[in-house]
């Protein structure tokens, strides 16, 4: 257990203090922990890769603790009604088909290309941004319909990266013979 590991569990013993702040609606408090949360998964890559500490564990748990965070935050605000339902059915059923699609590469010991592609980046920073807006303009009872925009694009690229990755699937599986 080094520093960087250290920090990313950090990051995920803050995701049930987020959660219960949202549900609380503390809004504020939310997005505080979830800007430290992002402090402590920018300095847990920069300390690795500085002080060559990087491990197997923290290259699983770092991605983990980030997906962690951001679905519990779109199950979260679909719960309490600030986001609609069938984004974050949207979002889940993604993350759920990609980790699917890696579980069986795994079994199935066939080698996938599991390095982010822009529609994949472009999704995390539009769910990222559109979770941070919500919180945000909830904190200050703004009218969330001003997110609709990002809503509607945010969807496209969660679908879009969605069917990217299963593509580039379909296409290594079948040229691997399964």
């Amino acid at each position: 257990m080094n520093i960087p590991n250290s920090l990313t569990l950090l990051r995920i013993l803050l995701i049930p203090v987020y959660i219960g702040l949202l549900v609380y609606e503390e809004f504020d408090q939310a997005l505080l922990v979830l800007l430290a949360a992002g402090v402590t998964d920018a300095l847990d890559g920069t300390i690795a890769r500085a002080a060559n500490q990087k491990t197997r564990l923290g290259a699983f748990l770092d991605p983990l603790a980030d997906k962690l965070l951001l679905t519990s935050g779109f199950i979260t605000l679909s719960t309490i009604h600030l986001i609609p339902s069938w984004v974050t059915i949207l979002v889940v059923s993604r993350d759920v088909m990609l980790l699917l699609g890696t579980a069986v590469a795994q079994l199935t010991e066939t080698e996938i290309d599991i390095t982010p592609t822009f529609l994949g980046k472009g999704t995390t920073f539009l769910q990222l941004s559109y979770v941070l807006l919500v919180i945000f303009l909830s904190s200050r009872q703004i009218d969330l319909q001003y997110l609709h925009p990002l809503l509607f694009g945010m969807a496209a690229f969660t679908l879009l990266s969605g069917f990217h990755y299963l593509y580039r699937g379909y296409r290594r599986a079948g040229s691997v013979g399964l």
